[in-house]
């Protein structure tokens, strides 16, 4: 390293040794092959579906052997791996167009534009839309990607709510030595409220200003839902003007919910009463990109100045057909069985973690659950020591993460559960005996003074690498 840096790198440590001390460093690890999968996202298992994997291949074969047929008739070759360029350059085609027009039609939208993940979406949608003026009102827990297009947003304000005001998780207890775990104290107010007071302003209440309301379909933490339609009669309740316009992250639950994995809007008939939605592929779609679903003058307005997609190159071919190819899957209903095992393992998972905390009969700080069924396949397993329960069961072989503070606000540390379609009720048995042993260790051992380690002071190794909080 040439010393002319040394001082900027000096300066970059300490802020690592800083984040290190409170246990909030972040780093790199590869899951073990051999580990059983309840961390990742892919909910339906669509990555490694062997219909989808043929499928694919098939299309990208197909592709080859056209391209050969074209180079030797054109002289030039189509392009498979790259895409040349932005969209609104040379990355463009009627391949990206069409599957555009799929998707929007499938989820019963007017128009898609497609990005090239969600969080671009979410930057590109909220970063240039809301005008000087307006204002964006956000669930206090929404996704990163949300409060990076706020940012770059010329929205006038910017006011957070309350998460448990307009989710399902406000109306679950959770278990643990017969206790309820309180409702998540916030310091900002429910969205009613939130809109009540901006609605007394003179611009809001003519409709000169818009309102934006962002929340999420499923959230990927707790695993809980929004209450959709309390969100939509609230914006109706106290913007009747008309200027109140819904945007819903679905990266989490579509493919999840709704007919043949819609989502959240479709499931509830919502789709004309939301006025944008947010896809990625990401997750339960096994696959990768994102997509704004909007009106057909929204899609023109992002073209022209939503900046995450003017300045990135657009996806190649191998990325647009693995969605077309999943999308196909779905339209064909294939997916249907896979969701019918995954919310058959949700109801056992969740009942057989209650079980555990009901038979150990431990203190809720060490373990506890949520006291309702999950609609979801994210589960949290609440605990004062995150690290430590999930290095014990990846020890065991179960690849679980540790989810902490700041990803999560201090106090609701968890190790979060992800459930798949080819997870098995064996493999869900043997996770909660990994737990039910870890807590008796403790108990056994009287850890009731814990280790600054337990406490986040520092990071733990962990036998197959660092953890780090999935976001």
């Amino acid at each position: 390293m040439p010393e002319v840096y040394r001082q900027l790198d000096d300066t970059l440590g300490a802020l690592l040794a800083r984040r290190k001390s409170h246990g909030r460093l972040r780093k790199l690890s590869n899951t073990p092959p051999n580990s059983v999968d309840f961390s990742s996202n892919g909910y339906l298992s669509l990555s490694t579906n062997p219909v989808v994997q043929k499928s694919l291949l098939a299309r990208l074969a197909a592709e080859v052997s056209a391209s050969e047929n074209g180079n030797r008739s054109r002289g030039s070759r189509r392009q498979i791996l790259g895409s040349g360029g932005s969209r609104l350059l040379d990355g463009n085609s009627l391949f990206a167009e069409s599957l555009e027009s799929k998707i929007a039609a499938f989820h019963g939208a007017e128009a898609a534009l497609l990005f090239t993940s969600a969080y671009d979406a979410n930057c590109g949608l909220l970063g240039c839309v809301p005008q000087v003026g307006d204002v964006i009102v956000y669930d206090e827990l929404i996704h990163a990607s949300v409060h990076d297009g706020m940012r770059m947003s010329r929205a006038t304000k910017k006011i957070p709510f309350a998460h448990d005001s307009m989710s399902e998780a406000s109306r679950r207890r959770c278990t643990g030595v017969g206790a309820s775990r309180p409702a998540r104290q916030s310091k900002n107010q429910g969205l009613d409220d939130v809109l009540r007071q901006i609605s007394e302003s003179e611009h809001v209440r003519s409709g000169r200003s818009n309102v934006f309301v962002c929340v999420e379909g499923l959230y990927s933490m707790d695993g809980d839902v929004v209450r959709l339609n309390e969100v939509v009669r609230s914006v109706d309740r106290h913007l009747p003007s008309g200027n109140g316009y819904i945007v819903v992250d679905e990266a989490h639950s579509v493919g999840v919910f709704g007919n043949d994995g819609r989502g959240l809007v479709c499931q509830l008939g919502l789709e004309d009463r939301v006025w944008a939605r947010v896809l990625g592929f990401g997750k339960a779609m096994g696959c990768a990109g994102g997509v704004v679903l909007c009106s057909s003058t929204t899609r023109s307005y992002l073209i022209n100045y939503a900046r995450s997609l003017i300045y990135t190159t657009s996806m190649a071919f191998t990325s647009l057909a693995s969605i077309d190819v999943v999308y196909s899957y779905l339209m064909d209903g294939g997916a249907g069985p896979l969701r019918q095992d995954l919310e058959k393992l949700i109801r056992y998972t969740h009942h057989q973690l209650s079980v555990l905390c009901v038979r150990l009969q431990v203190d809720r700080c060490t373990l506890h659950v949520q006291e309702a069924p999950s609609k979801s396949p994210i589960i949290p397993v609440f605990t004062a020591y995150p690290r430590s329960l999930a290095e014990h069961c990846q020890r065991s072989g179960f690849m679980v993460r540790p989810i902490v503070a700041p990803t999560v606000p201090a106090g609701s540390e968890r190790v979060r559960i992800c459930l798949h379609s080819t997870n098995t009720t064996g493999e869900v048995d043997g996770l909660c005996n990994a737990i039910g042993i870890w807590v008796q260790d403790r108990v056994a051992v009287g850890r009731d003074d814990e280790s600054a380690e337990d406490h986040g002071v520092a990071e733990p190794q962990n036998v197959f690498g660092r953890v780090k909080p999935r976001l």
